[in-house]
């Protein structure tokens, strides 16, 4: 399987710290919340948007707050939706979900669903940040490649990247699986199953 830009989809589900003007009403009083990192992924969009344009490669971003809904949960997971729209009544979270997430999801459903008609396979790379400091430790990586362990094609991948972008700047850490592991719940982990 040969990777290239007409293979390769890039998405960014936390890339917009924007809340849609039905709800602002439910965070007038945490503004400093919404443009931290449990609004959004700060940097990723910039990253994920230079790296699609060079490129030339597909990129899906969302565009809401990740404290109105998770675009990276699946809807079965606790944390789609945070303690400010849990409560809602659920006509009005199924609202959230036909609004902002199904439609975010189906475009990513779509476009991979193309590539793969197109080109035989699909390469999806989801781009996030991490907080440098979690509940006081420093994280001890500069960046984390995260996928799945079971797929050695995944594997051969991460570590191909790891060894590329370590020979580009040799100072920065690179981790495989770790902030967080490839495997857990998530967008890319819901479109291997789809």
């Amino acid at each position: 399987m040969k990777v290239s830009a007409e293979n390769t989809v890039l998405s960014c589900e936390h890339a917009s710290h924007r809340i849609p003007a039905a709800y602002r009403h439910l965070f007038r009083a945490y503004p400093d919340l919404l443009i931290s990192h449990r609004g959004w992924d700060p940097g990723a969009l910039e990253c994920a948007t230079r790296l699609a344009k060079q490129l030339h490669m597909s990129l899906i971003k969302g565009t809401c707050n990740r404290l109105v809904v998770d675009l990276n949960r699946s809807l079965h997971h606790r944390q789609v939706f945070s303690e400010f729209t849990r409560p809602l009544p659920k006509t009005v979270r199924q609202a959230i979900i036909d609004s902002i997430y199904h439609p975010y999801r189906e475009q990513l459903r779509q476009t991979i669903a193309r590539r793969i008609a197109e080109h035989g396979f699909v390469l999806h790379l989801s781009l996030h940040s991490f907080s440098p400091v979690m509940k006081g430790s420093p994280r001890r990586a500069d960046i984390g490649l995260l996928y799945d362990p079971r797929r050695k094609f995944e594997k051969a991948i991460a570590a191909r990247l790891q060894l590329h972008l370590t020979a580009l700047n040799p100072g920065l850490k690179i981790r495989r699986n770790y902030p967080y592991r490839g495997a857990a719940d998530g967008a890319t982990t819901q479109c291997r199953r789809d």
